[in-house]
C-alpha cells in the first residue's frame, strides 16, 4: 500500500513538499480511506473535534508511510475540506459510497485498509491489537504524569490530561493508531486507575447480572439466566488481586494470605466475594452478584411471568400482615430479589434493622438501620458475627428485623425475635425445598449448642415462622416461585403445612422458555385472621379462588 507516495507527477522524491496546487490531488487520493475508517457510522452525529482528530490521525499514518511533507497550514486545510466532504458524503446511498470506495485501486494507492481485528476502523477495547499498544503506551504515559497530582483531579479532567499524553506518545513512537483505538487505551488506563479495571465495561453492562472471575484469563458472565464466556482479560494474577484489593479497600476490610476470604459489596451495593492463593488454586477468583439499578416490585415480577397475579396478590397482603416469612432458594435463584421486593410492602412508618454479611438490601423506607457483620483482625479479635448483631437489634426497638441470609446459630436469636413480638420478619434461608429449609432451620439451632428436645425445637419453629416462599431458578434461566406454603403448626412431633400456591411444569415451548402454571390449592389460608385484622381478608380469600 503506497498510500500518498506517488501524489502526482509533480511530487518528484518521497521527502518532498506538497504544493498547494496538489492539496486536492492528496484530499481525493485519502477520501475512500476517510470512509472506510468511518464505515456505517452517523458522522453527522459525531463532533467535528472528534472527527478532527481521527482524519487527522489517519492523515499522519500516511503522511509518515509515504515520506511526504506536509506544511501546517496544508494539514489544517486537508482536513477541514475531508471533514466537509465527509458530511456531504453522509447523505449518499450506500451504493454510491461504494463507488467513491472503488475509485482508485489500492495499486495506484487507493483505499486504506483499516487495522485487522477493527472492522471499518471502529476501535473496540480489549483487542489484541489495543492491548498490545496499550502495553507500550502505558509506562510512557506513567512517566510524564504526575501521580500525586492525577490523584486528585476530577476523572474528567485526568482523562482530558492522558488523553493528550496518549497522543503525543502516539506522535513520538509513531504508532499506527487511530482515533478510537487512542481512546480505548485512555479507557482502559483510566478503569485500571480509578476503577476495577477490565471489569468495568461489564459493571456498566445492565443485561449482565452476575460476573465471575476465575483468574486473569477467564471470565464469565450471566445475562438473561445463562453463563456464557467473555474475551475479556486481565494482565496476569497480580493483576486480578490488584483489583480484589481496591474493592475491599473501600469497605475496610483486606484480602491476603491470611485473608483469603473475604465477602464485599461495591460502591453501588453489587455484592462481592473474593478468594485467593492458597485456597484458589488456580489463581484468585472474584465473584460480583450486581447490584439492579431497576428496582423489582412484585408486579414486575408479575408482568415478568415470575410468579401469577393471584400469587403476587397473596404475597403481598403476607408482608403487609406481619407475616413472618422465610424466603427459600438456592444459589442465585433470585431469594435477594424477592426479598427486596416484598420489603416494599413494609409500612414506612416502621422501624427496620437490617442484618447482613455484606450490605446488599434496597429498602425504600426511610426508617432504616443497616447492620453489617466483620471478620476478625490480624491478631484473630474483633470479630462481629450476625448472631452478635441480632443480639444486638433486639436493644434497637425494632418493628421488623431482617436477616440477609440465615446460615447458623443466629437462627435462634431470629426465632426468639419473631417469638418476641417482632411480626413481619423477613430472612433468606438456602434450601431446594420448604420441607427441607425447615430441617435446615432446626439443624442451625443445634449449631448454636442449645441441648433441647426435638419436638421443643420445632414447636419453636411453628410458633415462630407463618410462611415458606421458595424460589428456583429453572433451566431456561427464568427465576420462579414454585411453592407458596403455610406452616399451620404441629401434630405430634411433625411440623404441619399447607401449600397456597406451586408451580407445575408442563413442558419446553419453541422459544425454548419452559411452560408451566401457577395453581391454586383453593385452600382457605391460616393467617386469614391476621389478614381481617388488617381489613384484607375478603381479597386474600378472592385470590385463592
Amino acid at each position: 500500500m503506497t498510500g500518498v507516495a506517488n501524489i502526482g507527477p509533480e511530487a518528484e522524491s518521497e521527502a518532498e513538499s506538497v504544493d498547494d496546487s496538489n492539496l486536492d490531488a492528496v484530499r481525493r487520493q485519502l477520501q475512500p480511506a476517510v470512509l472506510s475508517l468511518f464505515g456505517d457510522d452517523d458522522v453527522s452525529m459525531i463532533p467535528r473535534p472528534e472527527l478532527a482528530l481521527r482524519i487527522g490521525n489517519l492523515l499522519t499514518n500516511e503522511v509518515e508511510r509515504s515520506g511526504t511533507k506536509l506544511g501546517l497550514l496544508q494539514r489544517r486545510k486537508l482536513v477541514s475540506g475531508l471533514i466537509d466532504w465527509l458530511l456531504q458524503c453522509s447523505a449518499l446511498q450506500p451504493e454510491e459510497r461504494q463507488q467513491i470506495m472503488g475509485t482508485v485501486p489500492e495499486a495506484q494507492g487507493g483505499a486504506v485498509t483499516p487495522p485487522e481485528g477493527h472492522p471499518k476502523g471502529k476501535a473496540t477495547k480489549h483487542t489484541p491489537i489495543i492491548e498490545e499498544a496499550k502495553s507500550k503506551v502505558h509506562p510512557l504515559v506513567m512517566e510524564r504524569l504526575d501521580v500525586s497530582a492525577a490523584s486528585q483531579l476530577p476523572r474528567d479532567d485526568l482523562t482530558r490530561q492522558i488523553g493528550e499524553i496518549v497522543r503525543e506518545i502516539v506522535i513520538d513512537e509513531k504508532l499506527n493508531l487511530n482515533g478510537p483505538e487512542q481512546q480505548s487505551i485512555v479507557d482502559i488506563m483510566l478503569d485500571d486507575m480509578l476503577g476495577l479495571g477490565p471489569l468495568e465495561p461489564l459493571l456498566a453492562d445492565e443485561s449482565v447480572t452476575d460476573i465471575m472471575v476465575n483468574g486473569p484469563h477467564q471470565i464469565y458472565v450471566e445475562r438473561r439466566g445463562k453463563l456464557e464466556v467473555t474475551d475479556v482479560r486481565f494482565q496476569n494474577d497480580e493483576h486480578v488481586l490488584n483489583i480484589a484489593r481496591r474493592i475491599v479497600s473501600q469497605i475496610g476490610r483486606r484480602v491476603d494470605e491470611t485473608t483469603p476470604l473475604v465477602d464485599a459489596r461495591l460502591l453501588d451495593g453489587s455484592r462481592v466475594n473474593i478468594i485467593i492463593p492458597p485456597l484458589a488454586i488456580d489463581g484468585p477468583s472474584i465473584s460480583i452478584r450486581k447490584f439492579a439499578k431497576k428496582g423489582i416490585t412484585l408486579d414486575v415480577m408479575q408482568r415478568q411471568s415470575n410468579i401469577s397475579p393471584a400469587m403476587a396478590t397473596v404475597l403481598k397482603i403476607a408482608a403487609r400482615g406481619q407475616l413472618n416469612i422465610l424466603i427459600s432458594g438456592g444459589t442465585g435463584s433470585g431469594k435477594t430479589t424477592l426479598l427486596n421486593a416484598m420489603s416494599q410492602l413494609i409500612d414506612p412508618g416502621e422501624r427496620i434493622v437490617t442484618i447482613e454479611d455484606a450490605a446488599e438490601l434496597q429498602l425504600q423506607q426511610p426508617h432504616v438501620v443497616r447492620l453489617e457483620t466483620r471478620p476478625p483482625n490480624l491478631e484473630g479479635s474483633g470479630e462481629i458475627t450476625m448472631r452478635d448483631l441480632v443480639k444486638n437489634a433486639l436493644r434497637m426497638r425494632p418493628d421488623r428485623i431482617i436477616l440477609g441470609e440465615v446460615r447458623g446459630s443466629e437462627a435462634v436469636d431470629m426465632l426468639q425475635a419473631m417469638n418476641t413480638g417482632h411480626d413481619g420478619s423477613l430472612g433468606t434461608i438456602h434450601a431446594n425445598r420448604p420441607r427441607e429449609a425447615l430441617t435446615r432451620l432446626e439443624n442451625m439451632i443445634g449449631l448454636a449448642g442449645i441441648n433441647l428436645p426435638a419436638r421443643a425445637v420445632r414447636t419453636q419453629i411453628a410458633s415462630a415462622v407463618d410462611m415458606i416462599v421458595q424460589v428456583s431458578r429453572m433451566r431456561d434461566g427464568m427465576r420462579r416461585i414454585t411453592h407458596v406454603e403455610e406452616i399451620v403448626g404441629m401434630e405430634g412431633e411433625i411440623i404441619t403445612t399447607q401449600n397456597l400456591f406451586t408451580y407445575e411444569f408442563q413442558g419446553e415451548g419453541k422459544d425454548g422458555l419452559l411452560l408451566g402454571t401457577f395453581k391454586s390449592s383453593g385452600l382457605r389460608p391460616h393467617f386469614l385472621p391476621k389478614a381481617a385484622y388488617f381489613g384484607l381478608d375478603k381479597t386474600l380469600l378472592e385470590a385463592m379462588g
